[in-house]
């Protein structure tokens, strides 16, 4: 089995899409960065790559058997074993996986470039490991909805983007399970003022479904000052925003 050393990792947590687990360049100062000691490096085929990137669905049980306590964490001069991490690639996508000892890809980090370069100079030559799973999912029909958008519709954003993108659709989809016809006339005319006398015509679903289709694609000041306006007075939504508006990047 090949192995990386001296790993550094900046881990998301839960994330299902691949486009939210950030490469290097977009890691931030204040993101918690670790160093892993040791982990294993497996080359799978593509299928399998991305069913993990873009998925928290259960492991192959071949794969979680041998990369088990094979990876190590440094940590205050410590060498601490992880039961599932480890380093998976299809010769083109990379990504860290610890599962925190449970089947899933828990957790999710991109590598430091030159980390990157030494993992493809390593799996060159290297044949897909032939580890077989059962998913429904696997075939790439992945279904989207607005709490999981179309790695489409997040193309070309920066992390802050993305991250108020989808501030933006959450308070959409609260919007929706208000089922006030009035309240989304209103945001549907903040977002298009010129389309006012259309919109007043509208019935609930109508409006929301014409916002949901405007917003969803790329990311502006409008998109911006929609999101400001729709969040005032939630205070988990204000949070959000408030740690998007803080961020430093390295």
């Amino acid at each position: 089995m090949l192995y990386l050393h001296d790993v550094w990792v900046n881990w998301f947590e839960g994330e299902e899409n691949g486009y939210n687990v950030c490469h290097f360049h977009e890691w931030r100062k204040d993101d918690s960065v670790e160093l892993l000691d040791q982990v294993p490096l497996i080359k799978v085929d593509t299928t399998l790559y991305h069913y993990i990137e873009n998925d928290l669905l259960d492991l192959p049980s071949s794969l979680m058997k041998d990369v088990f306590q094979k990876s190590y964490l440094r940590k205050n001069h410590e060498r601490i074993q992880l039961d599932y991490c480890f380093v998976v690639t299809d010769g083109v996508g990379i990504l860290v996986v610890d599962t925190i000892g449970y089947n899933i890809p828990i957790r999710k980090s991109r590598l430091i470039p030159r980390q990157e370069q030494l993992v493809y100079d390593m799996v060159s030559d290297q044949e897909p490991s032939p580890y077989k799973f059962n998913s429904m999912k696997s075939d790439g029909l992945k279904e989207y909805h607005i709490l999981s958008p179309s790695p489409n519709l997040m193309s070309g954003l920066t992390r802050k983007e993305r991250q108020l993108k989808q501030l933006l659709l959450m308070a959409l989809d609260q919007l929706y399970t208000s089922n006030n016809v009035a309240e989304v006339r209103y945001w549907y005319t903040d977002w298009d003022p010129s389309r006012y006398q259309a919109i007043q015509e509208m019935d609930f679903e109508n409006a929301w479904n014409h916002l949901l289709e405007d917003v969803q694609y790329g990311w502006s000041e409008r998109h911006l000052q929609l999101c400001e306006n729709l969040i005032k007075g939630q205070p988990f939504f204000e949070k959000l925003w408030e740690l998007e508006q803080e961020t430093r990047v390295n």
